[in-house]
C-alpha cells in the first residue's frame, strides 16, 4: 500500500464512521451545527466568512445557521470592532456544553464498534488520532492565519 492509499483509506473510514455516527444517534441536528460549535471551540471568535470557509458552506448558509444558533442561544454574533461591515461569532457557554453533550452520546452510541478492539490496537488508534490532530491543527491554523 502507498502513502497514497493510507490517506484514502483514512479518509474513507473517517466518512463511514460520520454516517454511522449519524445512524446510531439518530440525531436530527445538522452536522454543520456540530461542525460550527467544534471549529469556534478550537479556534475561537470567527469573522462569519472565514467560519462559512472552515465548514466549507456558503456564506449566506452560514449567515442562515448562525441565525438559528444564536436564537438558541449557542452562538454570539457582534460587529467586528476591525471592520464594522463584518460580524464576529463566538460560541457561548451553552454552546459549548451542547457541543459536549453531544460528543458524549456520539462517543456512547459508536462505543460498541469498537468494543473487540487489543491493546495494541486501541494504542495504534491513539497514535493515529495524536498524528491526525496534531498535523491538521497545524494545517487548518496556517490556513485560517493566512485568511485573516
Amino acid at each position: 500500500m502507498t502513502h497514497d492509499q493510507d490517506i484514502e483509506t483514512l479518509i474513507v473510514a473517517a466518512h463511514t464512521l460520520t454516517r454511522l455516527a449519524a445512524l446510531e444517534t439518530a440525531n436530527e441536528t445538522p452536522a454543520a451545527q456540530w461542525r460550527t460549535l467544534t471549529i469556534l471551540r478550537d479556534h475561537g471568535a470567527l469573522r462569519i466568512g472565514e467560519l462559512a470557509r472552515l465548514s466549507r458552506v456558503t456564506q449566506p448558509g452560514m449567515t442562515r445557521l448562525v441565525g438559528q444558533m444564536v436564537e438558541q442561544g449557542l452562538l454570539t454574533r457582534t460587529t467586528d470592532s476591525a471592520d464594522s461591515r463584518a460580524t464576529v461569532v463566538d460560541v457561548t457557554p451553552l454552546g459549548v456544553e451542547a457541543l459536549h453533550t453531544w460528543l458524549l452520546h456520539l462517543t456512547s452510541a459508536l462505543a460498541p464498534h469498537f468494543s473487540d478492539l487489543t491493546e495494541h490496537e486501541w494504542d495504534a488508534l491513539r497514535t493515529t488520532a495524536r498524528v491526525l490532530t496534531r498535523n491538521l491543527d497545524r494545517a487548518t491554523a496556517t490556513t485560517a492565519e493566512a485568511a485573516r
